[in-house]
């Protein structure tokens, strides 16, 4: 019998961690969880923890490491706890483990990613920065470590999922590829009346379940932007060969508008289990447990054309992409302040764009070459500590 795929799900308290964990039990046998990560929340990765018995249960503070010894004490698990960005990273590289699911949000995710990539893992990427922060150094990364990097972000693996297996094929087969946005909450309101867009509002998104943070990223569309840069690199296309289309059901995830004048386009119901569960079981299709599409009911497929006046984020993504190297670090680094102050109601909604623009405009033209990861961290916390002086200059 074929050996379990061993597997080390990061950011596993998560919408991501869950639905992978979702999956996962729907196969008995087939993989077995090595490794349990979430940041505070050690309650709930006790309950996982007790869900499927994992060897290690990492977290990122002292207060939550204690808490979850508590929590599973007597529970006759095998779980080790470990805490700290070192012990996240040598989770990663542990010889039992085979398949990282990379779902931690933000830039926090970037070392473990890089690691991962380093020790030829097979990568289920679903932290987007780690290629808007880490770009060409995480590319790198994977190409000499070995790994197999899959995406799963929808959009990035519905992409994947329509060109051939060997990579050395797509330059021919690619005239340019479509990014499909839903358009989010916001898609028809009066963009006059979005200065007082509360948090509530902005992460109830029409058709995905998802993190906060994620959710208000949709909502901009800083979301779509960042995708265009992972993008970028995923399939090593210049911007103006990733455009971006409203697709308000959120059915066909993406296209590839093939070089023949062919489009080729991967649907299915907007349900993150989809792309996990090919990312799992890749190159090989299993149950995902989303529901089926049924195309006698659906009421049509609909798209408009992208509005860059109702969702400057996505153009400010775009100018970043296309400038000097580090610019889409500092877009993302100011973005995760300002729409963690949008959550905490500390900053206003339409702030947010007047924040990370500022952010870019301001520290762009001091940017040189980086080449390791501890200069994109410190770019990262130059930017950070540059939005949170805007955000308190702000009337």
């Amino acid at each position: 019998m074929t050996r379990p795929l061993r597997l080390a799900i990061l950011g596993a308290t998560g919408s991501v961690g869950q639905s992978t964990l979702d999956v996962v039990e729907r196969h008995p046998g087939r993989f077995e969880v090595i490794v349990l990560t979430a940041h505070r929340r050690a309650e709930e990765l006790a309950a996982l923890c007790r869900r499927c018995d994992p060897k290690l249960a990492v977290v990122g503070t002292d207060a939550a490491a204690q808490e979850l010894r508590a929590a599973i004490a007597g529970a006759g698990l095998r779980t080790e706890v470990a805490v700290g960005p070192a012990a996240l990273e040598e989770a990663v590289v542990r010889d039992d483990v085979d398949a990282v699911m990379a779902a931690i949000v933000g830039a926090a995710g970037l070392a473990s990613c890089l690691a991962a990539a380093q020790a030829g893992k097979r990568l289920l990427l679903a932290n987007k920065e780690a290629l808007v922060v880490g770009g060409a150094l995480f590319m790198q990364a994977v190409r000499r470590g070995g790994a197999t990097l899959l995406p799963i972000d929808s959009e990035h693996s519905a992409i994947f999922q329509c060109l051939p297996l060997d990579r050395a094929q797509w330059p021919a087969w690619i005239d340019h590829i479509v990014l499909t946005a839903s358009g989010g909450p916001f898609r028809t309101r009066d963009p006059a009346t979005l200065h007082g867009v509360t948090p509530e509002e902005a992460v109830a998104h029409p058709n995905w379940v998802m993190g906060r943070k994620i959710s208000v990223d949709s909502a901009t569309m800083m979301n779509k932007g960042l995708e265009v840069i992972e993008a970028r690199w995923l399939f090593e296309l210049p911007p103006e060969r990733i455009r971006v289309i409203v697709h308000p059901q959120s059915v066909i995830h993406s296209m590839v508008a093939c070089a023949d004048g062919s489009v080729l386009a991967q649907l299915g119901t907007p349900d993150m289990r989809v792309p996990i569960a090919y990312g799992l079981s890749f190159p090989e299709r299993i149950e995902s447990g989303a529901t089926r599409l049924n195309f006698e009911q659906m009421a049509g497929l609909h798209f408009e054309p992208m509005d860059y006046s109702r969702y400057p984020a996505l153009r400010l993504a775009y100018d970043a992409l296309a400038a000097r190297e580090g610019s889409t670090v500092l877009l993302n680094a100011a973005n995760e302040e300002a729409v963690a102050a949008f959550l905490d109601r500390r900053l206003g909604y339409t702030d947010i764009h007047r924040v990370v623009a500022g952010t870019v405009e301001a520290l762009q033209p001091a940017l040189g070459p980086i080449g390791r990861l501890d200069e994109l961290l410190a770019l990262d916390e130059q930017a950070r500590s540059h939005a949170r002086q805007t955000m308190k200059a702000l009337p």
